[in-house]
């Protein structure tokens, strides 16, 4: 899962299709909902997807590569823990999560990952958890960070809480102070105390 290659069309199928499903949600986006968006006729789209399925788990699979990137592009920066980890955790939920949770049918549409995608999500969320967990071995191993825990232990909490408020906050707003305090909680609790 390291890269994605598209075509100019596909990537208007793609924007097409989240719009779509972010005004519809999943169950009421029509193929030709799609190719209405992305300036095409239906048996257009059908020479790049077989079926929405089809390009719900295209969108998947792009979202985590971005988010990969992202999160790795961030904890290699030279910044105080806490706000790497808020940048990190930012950049693992992404816009994707932006435009989910202003959506009144994010809930669908997570649900609809879970049973068109999960396969998918498991290898990115695995893939994910790596990252932070090679992270958090470096930072143990520089001194710049202290855990009570292995770091694969720690990074399956970050993820696992992330995935908690990306279920259980009721708004985008609500999502980013969230992760926001998490970012602080977990920095206050790898910072090592000064002797």
């Amino acid at each position: 899962m390291n890269k994605i290659t598209l075509d100019p069309r596909q990537i208007s199928i793609l924007e097409s299709a989240s719009a779509a499903f972010a005004a519809y949600g999943f169950r009421k986006t029509s193929m030709d909902d799609i190719a209405r968006g992305a300036g095409m006729s239906r048996p257009a789209v059908y020479l790049h997807y077989k079926n929405k399925e089809a390009i719900f788990r295209s969108l998947v699979t792009s979202y985590y590569i971005l988010s990969t990137q992202e999160v790795q592009a961030r904890l290699e920066q030279d910044l105080p823990l806490v706000e790497l980890l808020e940048q990190a955790f930012a950049a693992h939920g992404g816009t994707a999560i932006e435009t989910m949770m202003n959506s009144p049918h994010g809930m669908e549409i997570l649900d609809a990952g879970s049973s068109v995608a999960a396969d998918i999500i498991e290898e990115g969320e695995a893939r994910l958890r790596q990252i932070y967990s090679d992270w958090l071995s470096g930072q143990m191993e520089s001194g710049t960070v202290r855990m009570a825990a292995e770091p694969a232990e720690t990074a399956a909490a970050f993820c696992a809480a992330l995935k908690g408020v990306k279920m259980t906050a009721p708004d985008y707003q609500t999502y980013s102070r969230t992760i926001a305090l998490m970012a602080r909680l977990f920095g206050a609790g790898l910072t090592p105390s000064q002797s």
